[in-house]
Protein backbone atom coordinates (compact mmCIF):
# COMPACT_ATOMS: atom_id res chain seq x y z
CA UNK A 1 0.00 0.00 0.00
CA UNK A 2 1.21 3.45 -0.79
CA UNK A 3 1.31 6.29 1.71
CA UNK A 4 -1.57 8.01 -0.12
CA UNK A 5 -3.77 4.93 0.37
CA UNK A 6 -2.92 4.87 4.08
CA UNK A 7 -3.81 8.57 4.43
CA UNK A 8 -7.13 8.05 2.61
CA UNK A 9 -7.96 5.08 4.83
CA UNK A 10 -7.17 6.98 8.04
CA UNK A 11 -9.20 9.97 6.83
CA UNK A 12 -12.11 7.64 6.11
CA UNK A 13 -11.79 6.12 9.61
CA UNK A 14 -11.84 9.60 11.15
CA UNK A 15 -15.01 10.52 9.23
CA UNK A 16 -16.69 7.32 10.41
CA UNK A 17 -15.69 8.01 13.99
CA UNK A 18 -16.96 11.58 13.75
CA UNK A 19 -20.34 10.45 12.36
CA UNK A 20 -20.63 7.88 15.17
CA UNK A 21 -20.01 10.59 17.73
CA UNK A 22 -22.63 12.81 16.13
CA UNK A 23 -25.15 9.98 16.24
CA UNK A 24 -24.40 9.37 19.90
CA UNK A 25 -24.78 13.06 20.69
CA UNK A 26 -28.15 13.33 18.93
CA UNK A 27 -29.74 10.23 20.43
CA UNK A 28 -32.14 10.61 23.36
CA UNK A 29 -31.04 9.75 26.84
CA UNK A 30 -32.79 7.20 29.01
CA UNK A 31 -34.15 10.03 31.18
CA UNK A 32 -35.79 11.65 28.15
CA UNK A 33 -37.40 8.36 27.19
CA UNK A 34 -38.58 7.80 30.78
CA UNK A 35 -40.18 11.26 30.78
CA UNK A 36 -42.14 10.44 27.66
CA UNK A 37 -43.23 7.01 28.87
CA UNK A 38 -44.15 8.29 32.35
CA UNK A 39 -46.61 10.78 30.91
CA UNK A 40 -44.69 14.02 31.41
CA UNK A 41 -45.26 14.93 27.75
CA UNK A 42 -48.94 13.97 27.59
CA UNK A 43 -49.81 17.57 26.75
CA UNK A 44 -47.82 17.37 23.52
CA UNK A 45 -49.39 14.06 22.55
CA UNK A 46 -52.86 15.39 23.39
CA UNK A 47 -52.22 18.53 21.33
CA UNK A 48 -51.16 16.40 18.33
CA UNK A 49 -54.28 14.26 18.67
CA UNK A 50 -56.48 17.36 18.78
CA UNK A 51 -54.90 18.88 15.69
CA UNK A 52 -55.15 15.63 13.71
CA UNK A 53 -58.74 14.75 14.66
CA UNK A 54 -60.35 13.19 11.59
CA UNK A 55 -63.84 14.12 12.81
CA UNK A 56 -62.97 17.83 12.69
CA UNK A 57 -61.62 17.42 9.16
CA UNK A 58 -64.72 15.57 8.02
CA UNK A 59 -66.96 18.19 9.63
CA UNK A 60 -65.10 21.07 7.97
CA UNK A 61 -65.20 19.25 4.63
CA UNK A 62 -68.93 18.68 4.99
CA UNK A 63 -69.55 22.35 5.83
CA UNK A 64 -67.49 23.54 2.86
CA UNK A 65 -69.30 21.16 0.56
CA UNK A 66 -72.61 22.36 1.98
CA UNK A 67 -71.72 25.96 1.18
CA UNK A 68 -70.89 24.99 -2.40
CA UNK A 69 -74.18 23.14 -2.59
CA UNK A 70 -76.02 26.28 -1.47
CA UNK A 71 -74.34 28.24 -4.27
CA UNK A 72 -75.34 25.61 -6.84
CA UNK A 73 -78.87 25.45 -5.45
CA UNK A 74 -79.14 29.23 -5.75
CA UNK A 75 -77.95 29.10 -9.36
CA UNK A 76 -80.44 26.34 -10.17
CA UNK A 77 -83.27 28.28 -8.54
CA UNK A 78 -82.37 31.29 -10.66
CA UNK A 79 -82.32 29.13 -13.79
CA UNK A 80 -85.66 27.61 -12.85
CA UNK A 81 -87.18 31.06 -12.40
CA UNK A 82 -85.91 32.13 -15.80
CA UNK A 83 -87.16 28.95 -17.50
CA UNK A 84 -90.60 29.42 -15.98
CA UNK A 85 -90.67 33.08 -17.07
CA UNK A 86 -89.74 32.26 -20.67
CA UNK A 87 -92.25 29.43 -20.78
CA UNK A 88 -92.72 26.82 -23.51
CA UNK A 89 -91.72 29.25 -26.27
CA UNK A 90 -88.19 27.90 -26.17
CA UNK A 91 -87.40 24.62 -27.93
CA UNK A 92 -85.56 23.20 -24.87
CA UNK A 93 -88.17 24.22 -22.29
CA UNK A 94 -89.18 20.70 -21.19
CA UNK A 95 -85.60 19.44 -21.15
CA UNK A 96 -84.35 22.42 -19.13
CA UNK A 97 -87.26 22.29 -16.71
CA UNK A 98 -86.81 18.57 -16.03
CA UNK A 99 -83.00 18.79 -15.68
CA UNK A 100 -83.19 21.72 -13.28
CA UNK A 101 -85.78 19.92 -11.15
CA UNK A 102 -83.63 16.75 -11.14
CA UNK A 103 -80.62 18.83 -10.13
CA UNK A 104 -82.49 20.46 -7.24
CA UNK A 105 -83.79 17.09 -6.00
CA UNK A 106 -80.28 15.60 -6.14
CA UNK A 107 -78.89 18.59 -4.24
CA UNK A 108 -81.48 18.24 -1.47
CA UNK A 109 -80.69 14.53 -1.21
CA UNK A 110 -76.97 15.24 -1.09
CA UNK A 111 -77.49 17.88 1.60
CA UNK A 112 -79.42 15.39 3.72
CA UNK A 113 -76.60 12.85 3.37
CA UNK A 114 -74.01 15.47 4.32
CA UNK A 115 -76.02 16.38 7.41
CA UNK A 116 -76.17 12.68 8.27
CA UNK A 117 -72.40 12.36 7.84
CA UNK A 118 -71.72 15.47 9.89
CA UNK A 119 -74.00 14.72 12.82
CA UNK A 120 -74.83 11.03 13.12
CA UNK A 121 -71.56 9.34 12.18
CA UNK A 122 -68.43 9.20 14.34
CA UNK A 123 -65.56 7.96 12.19
CA UNK A 124 -63.52 7.19 15.30
CA UNK A 125 -66.10 4.53 16.18
CA UNK A 126 -65.37 1.28 14.36
CA UNK A 127 -69.08 0.41 14.17
CA UNK A 128 -69.81 3.61 12.21
CA UNK A 129 -67.14 3.01 9.56
CA UNK A 130 -69.40 1.03 7.23
CA UNK A 131 -72.25 3.56 7.53
CA UNK A 132 -69.87 6.45 6.88
CA UNK A 133 -68.31 4.71 3.89
CA UNK A 134 -71.69 3.95 2.32
CA UNK A 135 -72.98 7.48 2.89
CA UNK A 136 -69.76 8.95 1.52
CA UNK A 137 -69.98 6.75 -1.58
CA UNK A 138 -73.56 7.93 -2.17
CA UNK A 139 -72.45 11.56 -1.80
CA UNK A 140 -69.72 11.01 -4.40
CA UNK A 141 -72.20 9.33 -6.76
CA UNK A 142 -74.68 12.18 -6.36
CA UNK A 143 -71.87 14.70 -6.94
CA UNK A 144 -70.97 12.92 -10.17
CA UNK A 145 -74.60 12.97 -11.31
CA UNK A 146 -74.94 16.65 -10.37
CA UNK A 147 -71.91 17.58 -12.42
CA UNK A 148 -73.31 15.73 -15.43
CA UNK A 149 -76.78 17.21 -15.09
CA UNK A 150 -75.46 20.76 -14.64
CA UNK A 151 -73.12 20.43 -17.61
CA UNK A 152 -76.13 19.52 -19.75
CA UNK A 153 -78.16 22.37 -18.22
CA UNK A 154 -75.47 24.87 -19.08
CA UNK A 155 -75.09 23.41 -22.57
CA UNK A 156 -78.76 24.09 -23.30
CA UNK A 157 -78.84 27.32 -21.30
CA UNK A 158 -81.85 29.34 -22.40
CA UNK A 159 -80.22 32.69 -21.68
CA UNK A 160 -77.37 32.14 -24.14
CA UNK A 161 -79.52 30.57 -26.88
CA UNK A 162 -82.14 33.32 -26.62
CA UNK A 163 -79.67 36.23 -26.78
CA UNK A 164 -77.87 35.04 -29.91
CA UNK A 165 -74.37 34.94 -28.35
Amino acid sequence: MSSEDVEKASASDQETATSNVNLEQTSMSDQDLDGISNGQNDGIVELLQKTLDPNKYATKKTIAQGLLDVALLTANASQLKYVLQVGPKHEFYTLMLSLIIISIILQVLQGALCIFLGTKVDINDQDDHSKAEKANNYVVLINFLLVGVNVVINTFDIKSSGSGT
